[in-house]
């Protein structure tokens, strides 16, 4: 599906990245593939998260569905207004909510407040780490997307890029510890996830040179593995302290004998 936003963008700027020396030599940009074969490529694509789709429970498909609109306008965002990257990360983000319907939980469901809370909480803060790492990229363009009359957070906010980064650092970090504090997460999760979040987007924003394509190119490419993974190993950690823990229950320990 990521691919498949890509191709409709691609199809949607083909008139605007030629303007743009990085996506100048993208191949519709380019003359590589034409609209038509572009648009069945992508046909193509959804066809494939469609048929992975399927494999989840049937109620995915209310939740997997309407996220297609959001797939198809990202691109019209730049056209009119300075934060497409707040676009871009309803779009990116989807997969927060997705993961609940997938192990079967219905967030619609009237007993199912706490869990609608967690989902809220983790995907607005996917958002706001969309926008800040987005916003890294959108500085190797800006002179460029300035020309072309393309806008971006980045064009809007220049002279204080770090203040507004730090800001959604914060914003994220915050609303994940919310995210654990709704779902029962332990201390593994705080220290590792949000903690160490807190360590790498903090390194990343202090260290990005902003003037520099290649270097804003790396923190970019770069800087969203080293701050999931951390989160990652935070979620992976407290996930295990906390399967083995319910597992050294006496009553679990007792269940598991009557098995036996």
């Amino acid at each position: 599906m990521r691919g498949a936003g890509c191709s409709i963008n691609d199809l949607w700027d083909r008139n605007l990245d030629p303007k743009v020396a990085r996506t100048r030599l993208r191949p519709i940009a380019r003359g590589a593939l034409t609209p038509f074969q572009a648009f069945t490529w992508t046909g193509v694509q959804l066809l494939a998260g469609l048929g992975i789709l399927l494999q989840f429970p049937p109620i995915c498909l209310y939740y997997g569905i309407p996220s297609l609109a959001l797939v198809a306008t990202y691109p019209l965002a730049k056209r009119v207004t300075y934060y497409p990257q707040f676009v871009l990360g309803l779009t990116f983000s989807w997969g927060a909510m997705m993961g609940f319907p997938a192990l079967g939980v219905d967030l619609l469901a009237p007993d199912a407040g706490a869990i609608r809370a967690a989902a809220a909480l983790l995907y607005t803060s996917n958002i706001a780490w969309t926008v800040l790492y987005d916003m890294i990229y959108a500085h190797m363009d800006i002179r460029d997307d300035a020309k072309a009359g393309i806008k971006s957070i980045a064009l809007k906010h220049e002279a204080e890029t770090k203040k507004v980064l730090t800001g959604l650092a914060v914003v994220q970090i915050g609303l994940l510890a919310g995210a654990g504090i709704a779902t029962g997460a332990g201390p593994a999760f705080f220290i590792g996830s949000c903690g160490g979040a807190a360590l790498t987007l903090g390194y990343m924003i202090k260290k990005v040179n902003l003037k520099s394509v290649k270097n804003c190119w790396w923190w970019f490419v770069n800087g969203c593995w080293i701050t999931g993974g951390t989160i990652s190993l935070g979620l992976g950690a407290d996930y295990l302290i906390q399967y083995l823990a319910d597992d050294s229950k006496p009553e679990n320990t007792e269940a598991k004998a009557e098995d036996l």
